[in-house]
């Protein structure tokens, strides 16, 4: 009760005036972290092998999310579910869509016309928090990538092209000149593939000390490929430890709230554009002006409560619609505070619904982890280069598990399953999955009798979430 008094409190000095009214100096400034591809690793989630010191400090001064997830296991879906708070068959914005970083005023012809970016974007009609921050005269930028769609959703004063201190100060002493609280949306894509070749550079990280999950053949090869992804995160953490350091400099630190997240799991199989829980599972970090630091939560949580909880704490309108919460009451230590009862996931494997592709659709109470797919004939699933290239992505997971495929016939059948029209695997219709006794997903209890009970439950809780959402790209029976 004591830490929820004191961040009232300063959550109330720092609140925000009705949006069009008052001074706007008083308003708290966002710094939004996020690392692409990072699924939940860190330091101080106990990581073999790793060392993140700036997202532990991090982790230290604010809310670590032990259960955090992501709507959609790939780059475009994932942000667009976050701006939106909306899963993506509702959104519209499904896989990846073109990545144009710069104002919507500077897009050519050609590139307003491309048929993907005409196609795969938000609705019409449909706000992103960035606009709501814009009504409220933040001044705001984003590094690196943008890549969702369409661009005038997302109005950005600055659209930065590096990330890192020098970055992070010029875009502090810009809004400061401009006199508007700010926002900056600091996307960090050192921990996507490729990954720092260790054949070429020294990396920190020794293979010899890394666990790779057990779905991944534990040779020399692939121990390498796991260390060069953890040492791709170290190299992501020193740009959250530079983009911390400059807001420290800058002495506005008090006076902003800082959210780290991964925007969904890495390239190997079961993680990436997949629903597995290394695809879906990702670090989340909220620190909030004058909140308690080290709390750790192990509610349920997605990437859809994050525009909810920042316009909450940031004292702006809630969103029209929204499939997430605000977390400000389990920020706030607020006892009967909890996220959710289940989380749900998608993807549509041949993108802008409707369409012929394979659907797959996932829910989660936090032990027990359903899969349910459709359209399995002919068996085709969307699987992104990173996942199997070695020349271009340096994957070597992909290839080791082939040659090795005689050895680890079950770790095979993982990555034909993941793709199915290159190596001929047999997609299930059902997965079930206990991530208490099997955090890797090895076993697949959907017909073991003793686990009905739970498969019931979920089926049922999917059902009800595909009718609330206006899911009808799927038609799941009525029981399994």
């Amino acid at each position: 009760m004591k830490h929820r008094r004191r961040l009232l409190m300063l959550l109330t000095a720092f609140a925000l005036t009705t949006p069009g009214r008052g001074d706007t100096v008083s308003k708290p400034n966002l710094l939004f972290i996020l690392t692409e591809d990072q699924g939940a690793h860190l330091g101080c989630l106990g990581t073999p092998g790793l060392q993140t010191p700036n997202m532990d400090a991090l982790a230290r001064s604010g809310m670590l999310f032990r259960n955090a997830f992501v709507a959609y296991p790939v780059c475009s879906a994932s942000k667009a579910a976050l701006y939106t708070g909306l899963h993506s068959h509702m959104n519209g914005l499904l896989n990846n869509t073109p990545n144009y970083h710069k104002p919507a005023a500077r897009l050519t012809e050609a590139e307003k016309n491309n048929p993907l970016y005409r196609r795969n974007r938000i609705r019409d009609g449909l706000p992103t928090w960035v606009e709501r921050l814009r009504d409220a005269g933040y001044y705001q930028g984003v590094t690196h990538k943008l890549h969702v769609a369409p661009v005038e959703k997302f109005p950005y004063d600055e659209f930065l092209q590096h990330t890192g201190r020098e970055a992070m100060e010029g875009f502090l002493r810009r809004a400061a000149k401009a006199g508007k609280p700010w926002h900056l949306f600091y996307n960090i894509s050192e921990s996507h593939r490729p990954f720092p070749d260790s054949d070429q550079v020294k990396i920190r990280v020794d293979p010899g000390a890394v666990k790779p999950p057990a779905f991944l053949p534990a040779t020399p090869a692939v121990r390498q490929d796991w260390a060069e992804y953890l040492a791709a995160i170290e190299k992501a953490d020193r740009l959250v430890g530079e983009a911390l350091e400059a807001l420290r400099a800058s002495g506005q630190e008090t006076n902003t709230l800082v959210v780290f997240m991964g925007d969904h799991g890495p390239a190997f199989q079961h993680g990436k554009m997949t629903l597995h829980d290394l695809g879906l599972r990702v670090p989340l970090i909220v620190r909030a002006p004058g909140q308690a630091a080290g709390i750790g939560s192990g509610a349920l949580v997605s990437e859809l409560d994050l525009g909810p909880t920042l316009l909450d704490l940031l004292g702006l309108a809630p969103l029209p619609e929204t499939h997430g919460v605000s977390l400000r009451p389990v920020l706030e230590g607020c006892p009967a505070a909890k996220g959710h009862d289940f989380i749900f996931a998608e993807i549509s494997d041949r993108g802008v619904l409707p369409n012929g592709g394979m659907q797959e659709r996932s829910v989660c109470d936090g032990r027990w982890h359903l899969i349910y797919r459709e359209k399995l004939t002919p068996p085709w699933r969307q699987v992104n280069a990173d996942s199997k290239e070695r020349k271009l992505w340096g994957n070597r997971s992909y290839g080791e598990t082939v040659r090795v495929k005689e050895q680890f016939p079950w770790l095979f059948q993982v990555l034909a399953e993941m793709d199915p029209q290159s190596l001929g695997g047999r997609v299930p219709a059902l997965e079930l999955y206990d991530l208490q006794t099997d955090p890797d997903e090895l076993v697949n209890l959907a017909d073991r009798g003793a686990a009905r009970p739970a498969r019931d439950r979920l089926f049922t809780a999917l059902l009800q979430w595909v009718s609330r959402t206006a899911d009808t790209s799927v038609q799941p029976p009525p029981s399994l």
